[in-house]
């Protein structure tokens, strides 16, 4: 390769169409660069977490409960964050109950590293959690294998199809109790990357979500593809829930909640040590 050409990063990020949307200026090429390409990876977020934790991508979607463990390794976007602001992930059983009646109880996670399961030991600590993919947790749920399924993804808006109910709303929880947004998943960069790759990447990232806002339809319609059999308006929906104006920066807001969310994670004994959010432009 030639010093002149562009240096290949690789970019994953998880097979949902709210990250598909933001990520559609990049992965068609509608937003370029001389710098840098890009190749993209689709895995599931708790896949992504524990890559994270080997620095295995240049560039990754991570949950913000996972940055303590990885910012030896990452520094966070200003760009990509998915935020819940006064809505979030969902606690939902087969029959309706309170959070009470589930102390002790198995409830479904998808995975140990995510801010919904972070959200959840914070409002609740006393439950057992079953690791699940979290496409599979509403199965295990009407099965009966487990309790209560905590559900993030599109099945916050098609739990009720199948007669679940909404124990709790996370988001609602956090939004009420503490007057912010839920920080949920946010993008990551290599840290051994040059300054001048990071700030040319966060550029791409913000211009790539920028874009898929400006042309909404096209965007959706490429995201559709990730929206498993979801129809289109409640893809759109869910697409406006979760990448809006914290999505395209994050302003002070964010950092402010993610700090309150890690920093009371760490003080319940959740997360080891305290660590300081680093986002770069």
């Amino acid at each position: 390769m030639k010093s002149t050409d562009p240096k290949e990063l690789v970019s994953a990020h998880s097979p949902d169409s709210d990250d598909a949307y933001m990520f559609y200026g990049l992965a068609t090429r509608r937003v370029r660069s001389n710098k840098i390409t890009f190749r993209h990876v689709l895995e599931d977020i708790e896949s992504l977490n524990r890559k994270a934790l080997q620095g295995t991508y240049d560039l990754t979607a991570i949950s913000y409960h996972a940055y303590p463990y990885v910012a030896d390794k990452y520094v966070l976007m200003a760009s990509g964050s998915s935020i819940g602001d006064g809505y979030g992930p969902l606690l939902v059983a087969v029959r309706p109950a309170d959070l009470e009646e589930l102390k002790g109880k198995k409830i479904a996670v998808p995975g140990l590293l995510t801010s919904a399961y972070l959200a959840l030991k914070l409002c609740q600590p006393d439950f057992e959690a079953v690791v699940l993919p979290f496409d599979k947790i509403l199965d295990a749920v009407k099965e009966r294998s487990v309790d209560a399924g905590l559900i993030i993804h599109e099945g916050q808006l098609t739990y009720d199809r199948e007669g679940f109910h909404k124990i709790l709303d996370l988001g609602r929880w956090w939004k009420t109790k503490y007057d912010l947004p839920l920080p949920l998943g946010g993008n990551a960069l290599a840290r051994h990357l040059p300054k001048e790759l990071q700030s040319e990447a966060c550029r791409m990232m913000r211009e790539s979500i920028q874009y898929a806002l400006d042309n909404h339809d096209e965007a959706l319609t490429y995201a559709m593809q990730f929206a498993r059999d979801m129809e289109q308006r409640l893809a759109d929906k869910f697409v406006g829930m979760y990448v809006n104006h914290y999505t395209v920066d994050c302003g002070d807001a964010v950092p402010a909640a993610a700090k309150k969310l890690l920093d009371m994670g760490y003080e319940a004994g959740i997360i080891p040590h305290r660590v300081e959010l680093e986002f770069v432009r």
